[in-house]
């Protein structure tokens, strides 16, 4: 069992009538005391974020106070140790103060010496976890700045939606389209809580087929049903003590939403064929490209189960709405790519630019990302046009001199036009604000065609 947050001093001695002299002096005093007759197993009951301090006589049974230092400093170099020592114990708590021990007392000592050095010992507890919450957080926010590239509004807000949640038990319901970032933000949510040194599960629930769903989710036990020859731990099982993100949430059957629920509102997974609940302490981050709401409404998913899970819903904004995040992703992905391929780096030409910002991204930034790829490898790259992606166009990372690069400029603007609904020539010309016949020319060297030229325009 570890120890409670709300004690502050942890006083070990074997001898029962000083341990209880002591405990009274800090009682009186006002701390919050946990008097223990042995040292060991202390420290897997101390946590890295433990505001306490400890307290130890060096002459024990078992672990000694010299070996208690070694092993709760091996822990949290940070830790404050006071040592008691006897008349001759006097060179072991030198020795022990060059190892990290925060100060000795040598029998007998006044109470107000023990005070005094505990309460100096708290104070610098509290401005230790002080500068270390400090330097945690700021290297959240370095590591989401990373993780989570953008300065548009929306990555913006996103962001500060995670730090704030990630320090919460709350469960995620994460909502985004189709390569939008859904498990970067799962990962983040995980690395930046308290249960980052616990284990990170992914699932894609639409992966999984029928038949094995349940089985993969909760485990079974041998027997359970044809060909199960002997126990499997589920996924949820196997998370115990960190996240589970599972992805297409919505791809699950009403059935195995039933369990979620349970699981969800209880904490206790029982696995198929088996008769024990085991207790569960786990995150759930669910992820859906789906309108939850809806397809409950419509009876393809339960409402209870939408409604628990949509207690902290995050967006994840698609490219499209996020204006020139896109370049900014696009160079910081060809530089990774770049880097890795052990290639020189590309920096995007204003045509190039122009194009990225008018390309509508329907594959977000997996999309995108697969492009840098392309780009970084000095390859050719065309970007689809779709009717749900207007803005076709041809990206190349050989920039070439400036002649070149301004007619690939002239080229992307005039491409991008081409995608918009113009009537006749004469509307697509004054669009781009030059003479018809300079147009027509231009058409022809680029090699571009206008499909809805009308007789006016001749």
């Amino acid at each position: 069992m570890s120890i409670d947050n709300q004690i502050q001093v942890v006083l070990i001695d074997d001898d029962p009538h000083l341990r209880q002299a002591l405990c009274q002096t800090l009682d009186l005093a006002g701390l919050k005391v946990l008097p223990l007759g042995e040292a060991t197993g202390l420290t897997a009951r101390l946590s890295r974020d433990w505001p306490g301090v400890v307290v130890s006589d060096i002459r024990m049974p078992g672990m000694d106070g010299l070996e208690l230092l070694a092993e709760l400093h091996g822990q949290d170099p940070e830790l404050p140790v006071l040592l008691i020592t006897g008349h001759g114990d006097v060179p072991l708590a030198v020795q022990a103060m060059r190892a990290g021990a925060y100060d000795f007392l040598e029998k007998p000592f006044a109470s107000d010496a023990l005070l005094d050095s505990v309460r100096r010992a708290l104070a610098l507890r509290r401005l230790v976890l002080d500068n270390r919450s400090l330097r945690l957080a700021l290297s959240d926010r370095q590591q989401l700045s990373t993780r989570l590239v953008g300065h548009s509004p929306q990555m913006l807000r996103l962001r500060e939606q995670i730090g704030a949640l990630a320090a919460t038990k709350a469960d995620v319901l994460i909502l985004g389209e189709t390569g939008a970032g859904k498990e970067v933000v799962a990962r983040a949510l995980h690395d930046l809580s308290s249960r980052r040194s616990g284990p990170f599960v992914a699932i894609n629930a639409g992966a999984l087929a029928e038949s094995v769903v349940e089985s993969e989710l909760f485990g079974h036990e041998p027997g359970a049903f044809t060909g199960a020859q002997k126990r499997r731990i589920g996924k949820f099982e196997f998370a115990n003590g960190g996240t589970l993100f599972l992805d297409e949430i919505e791809s699950m059957s009403l059935d195995v939403q039933v369990k979620l629920l349970r699981l969800l509102q209880e904490r206790v997974v029982e696995r198929l064929g088996g008769n024990q609940l085991i207790p569960l302490d786990i995150r759930i981050i669910a992820a859906t490209k789906e309108d939850l709401r809806q397809s409950a409404d419509q009876g393809r998913f339960r409402a209870d189960l939408y409604y628990r899970l949509n207690v902290a819903p995050l967006r994840i904004p698609p490219l499209r709405e996020r204006g020139e995040d896109a370049l900014m992703l696009f160079q910081h992905f060809a530089d990774e790519a770049s880097s890795r391929h052990g290639l020189p780096l590309h920096e995007l030409q204003p045509g190039q630019r122009a194009l990225l910002l008018r390309h509508s991204w329907p594959g977000n930034v997996r999309e995108l990302q697969n492009a840098a790829e392309r780009f970084a490898l000095g390859l050719e790259l065309a970007l689809d046009n779709t009717p749900d992606n207007p803005s076709a166009g041809v990206l190349t990372s050989t920039p070439g001199g400036l002649s070149e690069q301004v007619e690939q400029f002239e080229k992307s603007l005039i491409a991008a036009e081409l995608t918009r609904p113009h009537s006749s020539m004469r509307s697509l010309a004054e669009a781009l604000g030059v003479p018809r016949k300079t147009l027509h020319d231009k058409l022809r060297k680029h090699g571009l065609n206008f499909a809805n030229q009308s007789s006016d325009d001749e």
